[in-house]
């Protein structure tokens, strides 16, 4: 029992070093978490400011006249239907 008393025990000084690098890996741990989420708030920042950047609505206003049971669709600069008419309407 004696021998294993003086197994278990720790020196005070073995003790307070390991706590003190514990400490200042967890400063190191919290310092790095701050930065990396900085980091990612000023890079989604940019991110938006870029996307924003782009005009992505079209002003254009197209009026379509099918005439009389004429077809009613306007064909835009990309090939695609744009707008879609009533082909029998009035």
């Amino acid at each position: 029992m004696e021998n294993n008393e003086k197994m278990m025990s720790v020196p005070y000084i073995a003790l307070e070093s390991a706590q003190a690098r514990h400490e200042r890996i967890m400063k190191r741990l919290i310092s790095a978490l701050i930065v990396v989420i900085a980091m990612l708030f000023v890079s989604n920042v940019v991110w938006v400011y870029e996307w924003a950047q782009y005009d992505y609505s079209s002003d254009e206003t197209v009026t379509i006249d099918g005439g009389e049971r004429g077809n009613a669709n306007y064909i835009g600069n990309d090939g695609e239907i744009r707008v879609y008419g009533e082909d029998n309407g009035e």
